[in-house]
């Protein structure tokens, strides 16, 4: 896979130039990486361009120029970029009233431990949530959680040649699950060695 440097990075100046231009692009790439699930949760599947977007946009805003500083960013972001034999992804909880997401994410405690992939009915391979650091507690979840979907070699070769991969949550009280499209699962394979 693809690793994230110093040497990937445009200057802050270059950066500015190219900007709109960048983020049209990471925009339309993003549409192939993002995945429903039901109407409130959303995985935003991370690559070396999103992640490499995310962290040019975090130098920009902070206005970073120094290497050290530049190392610990790149620290900070590149554990979420795939390593060839995983799909990593941010999911985002979403509800826009208020009361109601305090309240959901409540009942949805422990959600980020029941998301699933499935290649052609095979075994169902739940994320690993949340590997930097804890974002839950005893009482609710996260709006935000960081997930590793991990896959042995031979299931990587059965989710290649897969004639549909589903994608859901087995949570008690949000329980969901569709096909992906075909732009979506070609976008993702990419991932896999």
């Amino acid at each position: 896979m693809k690793k994230l440097t110093q040497d990937s990075l445009l200057s802050l100046e270059d950066y500015e130039k190219q900007r709109e231009q960048i983020k049209t692009d990471v925009i339309n790439h993003k549409k192939h990486r993002s995945v429903m699930i039901g109407e409130h949760i959303i995985l935003l599947f991370e690559d070396f361009t999103t992640i490499l977007y995310q962290v040019q946009e975090m130098l920009r805003i902070e206005k970073i120029t120094n290497k050290e500083d530049i190392i610990e960013e790149l620290s900070a972001y590149t554990p979420l970029i795939p390593d060839g034999n995983n799909l990593k992804a941010t999911m985002l909880i979403m509800y826009p009233d208020v009361i109601q997401r305090k309240k959901m994410l409540t009942k949805l405690n422990g959600i980020e431990k029941e998301v699933w992939i499935c290649a052609d009915n095979l075994k169902r391979v739940f994320a690993i949530p949340d590997e930097d650091l804890e974002r839950s507690n005893s009482k609710k979840t996260s709006a935000v959680h960081f997930l590793r979907f991990q896959f042995d070699n031979e299931y990587i070769k059965s989710i290649k040649t897969a004639t549909k991969i589903n994608i859901g949550t087995n949570h008690s009280e949000y329980e969901f699950s569709n096909e992906l499209s075909d732009n979506i699962s070609r976008s993702l394979l990419d991932d896999l060695d």
